[in-house]
């Protein structure tokens, strides 16, 4: 299996720490941000043993928060 950059966002919900990978649909919780993010590899790798799957390159990540109507 080949090394590949993980890109993935944090944040809080309740008593969790939520993980989202950006390459791929999948995410993963814990109580702590470690946890969350060595939990988010673990699905990630578990993830990639169907062997469908595409990886999407990112370069650049920039995160941005704004308000909307609704």
């Amino acid at each position: 299996m080949e090394s590949r950059e993980m890109n993935y966002v944090l944040w809080k919900e309740d008593k969790y720490y939520v993980s989202l990978c950006l390459n791929v649909e999948v995410s993963s919780f814990g109580e702590t941000l470690d946890q969350a993010v060595n939990n988010l590899k673990e699905a990630v790798e578990l993830y990639f043993e169907d062997e469908n799957i595409t990886w999407n390159q990112i370069d650049n990540v920039l995160l941005g928060k704004d308000v909307i109507n609704a």
